[in-house]
């Protein structure tokens, strides 16, 4: 179980850095103006109908976490996924020492 978490927490750390790179190349781009994709925009780049049928059945069955849903969608989509997998690391990384 702990290699599979691992596994996951490297993986999600290398797509926040893949994140970071985009956002700062296309920063560049745009003539050094500050580019931060969400992480509904990332949503919306892979599947935006999904991600609209998601706001939908939000705002009609549970209003009550509309709100909270959609400032997590707002947060930028390499901070989710970077600061999750080094949480993963951190929890499932390999122990040094006596066990």
């Amino acid at each position: 179980m702990a290699v599979l978490m691992r596994l996951v927490s490297l993986i999600l750390i290398v797509c926040a850095l893949i994140l970071l790179g985009a956002d700062a190349i296309t920063s560049l781009e745009r003539g050094g103006e500050l580019t931060v994709r969400s992480l509904g925009t990332v949503w919306s780049i892979l599947d935006a109908g999904s991600l609209n049928d998601f706001k939908i059945w939000l705002h009609d069955n549970a209003r009550f976490a509309a709100q909270p849903v959609y400032s997590f969608l707002a947060t930028p989509g390499w901070g989710v996924t970077g600061v999750i997998g080094v949480i993963l690391a951190f929890i499932f990384g390999k122990r040094l020492g006596p066990e």
